[in-house]
């Protein structure tokens, strides 16, 4: 399994002084809010990883396409069951 790796938040001298100027109340309302935001967001982004049979001249022909194009071809299959959603709901109503 890949290590996970975070991103490194830098701060300027601005921004520092701002946050030492923060209530103890500002604080915690910052940090709740932050936290939620946080949750939502890797929520979101959790993933299942699926297997799935498909035809090999298909899917290098895909491959090549999304290359061409400077697309990775999972990302473009996660985009196509996304517009295929969007369209379906389109359609319903």
């Amino acid at each position: 399994m890949k290590p996970t790796q975070k991103a490194v938040q830098y701060f300027s001298d601005e921004q520092l002084q701002r946050s030492r100027a923060l209530s103890a109340t500002e604080k915690m309302r910052f940090l709740d809010q932050y936290r939620q935001l946080h949750a939502q967001q890797s929520s979101i982004r959790k993933s299942k990883l699926i297997s799935l049979k498909v035809p090999e001249d298909l899917l290098e022909t895909f491959q090549q396409h999304c290359a061409l194009k400077g697309v990775k071809y999972q990302t473009q299959i996660k985009q196509l069951m996304r517009d295929y959603l969007h369209n379906q709901d389109k359609t319903e109503r």
